[in-house]
């Protein structure tokens, strides 16, 4: 008799990232030496006086684990698989000191973690500032301090717990901004330097995490914050998902899950569109031509013009929207508007049928 299908679910979409990290690592390995050659000594110094792995060795992929329902069922899904393909596996959880208590269940955490078998186990703590509001700020040092354990360890990949709720969250968020396709694009499932972080749950329900950890006996810790209505997510999670089903009946979160699949094919098709486009609006002195910017299709132009943005010195978390249609004024609507400022003191100024985008 096989596992139950909720911890079949999850292990087989663990199953198939590791398959890829797999494929990607075996395309890595440099081809063997040259006879001539010296061998490096076995256990000489990496990056940091770190040992520096084997190029044949397997790869070590790290589970980010807060303790919760649904990086709990990620890490004991990567726990059984791993071994079977060959890969060695490990956990990181972060203690963002926002709890009283927080170091304490970070503890918890790596116990866990290593009652699964993964090694290395480790928890970091760190300093979550004010910048961009609470919730994008935790996120910044939580991925930072993932970052920083990814290149200690030599990991080549680190696996992230979002589930298709997540996401179909996300998109809702993005539509909220009003911020384009690419915003209700979500998450993709692999992002970060090199394809670093992977999401193998994007196509699992939350509720399919929660079950396999009961059906395995796995303690999981409910962040108190995650049912806060302080924050916008989990407002969106406890009462605006709910009363969208309520209002258009079952179905929503997987509608808009492929929504933002479809949405990513469009904008990553657009994306690839506007750096070819963007090519041929320059003039010699690397500032962009309006004529050659308006005959371009709406989509396209705004991303040409969100990209030179981005370039001269805007933040991309910081650009939006708005901004972009400002500066598209400059283009579709000149009336001799003055400089438009945008984040990151850049300022877009339209100049003898030219637009100067310069920061200071």
């Amino acid at each position: 008799m096989g596992p139950h299908p909720a911890v079949a679910a999850i292990r087989v979409a663990v199953r198939r990232v590791l398959h890829d990290v797999l494929n990607h690592h075996s395309s890595q390995i440099p081809a063997p030496a040259h006879a001539a050659q010296q061998p490096v000594a076995a256990g000489s110094a990496g990056p940091a006086g770190a040992p520096a792995p084997a190029a044949d060795a397997p790869p070590l992929v790290l589970v980010a684990c807060s303790g919760g329902a649904d990086s709990m069922a990620l890490a004991s899904a990567l726990a059984f698989e791993a071994p079977k393909l060959g890969v060695r596996a490990g956990g990181i959880t972060v203690d963002h000191g926002l709890q009283d208590g927080s170091d304490l269940r970070a503890a918890e955490v790596v116990v866990r973690l290593r009652a699964l078998g993964l090694d290395p186990v480790e928890a970091v703590a760190v300093q979550v500032g004010a910048e961009g509001g609470p919730e994008a700020a935790a996120r910044d040092a939580r991925y930072a301090a993932l970052d920083a354990a990814a290149e200690r360890h030599g990991a080549a990949a680190i696996l992230l717990g979002h589930t298709r709720d997540d996401q179909a969250e996300t998109v809702l968020l993005g539509l909220a901004r009003g911020s384009g396709t690419r915003s209700l694009s979500g998450m993709a499932a692999t992002t970060g330097r090199g394809g670093r972080y992977r999401r193998p749950f994007l196509e699992v329900d939350r509720q399919t995490a929660r079950k396999a950890c009961l059906i395995q006996s796995l303690p999981v810790w409910d962040d108190p914050h995650n049912a806060d209505p302080l924050y916008t997510r989990s407002r969106l999670r406890h009462e605006g998902l709910p009363a969208l089903e309520k209002a258009l009946g079952k179905g929503v979160v997987e509608a808009l899950a492929r929504t933002a699949q479809l949405s990513r094919d469009d904008a990553d098709a657009l994306d690839s569109w506007a750096a070819d486009a963007e090519r041929t609006v320059l003039d010699e002195r690397g500032a962009l031509d309006a004529a050659k910017l308006y005959a371009l299709p709406a989509a396209v132009r705004r991303r040409v013009l969100r990209r030179a943005a981005i370039a001269a010195g805007a933040p991309a978390g910081s650009l939006f929207a708005r901004h972009i249609e400002e500066v598209d004024r400059l283009i579709t609507a000149w009336r001799g508007q003055g400089t438009v400022n945008l984040p990151g003191r850049v300022g877009v100024r339209r100049q003898g049928g030219r637009l100067v985008i310069r920061q200071g």
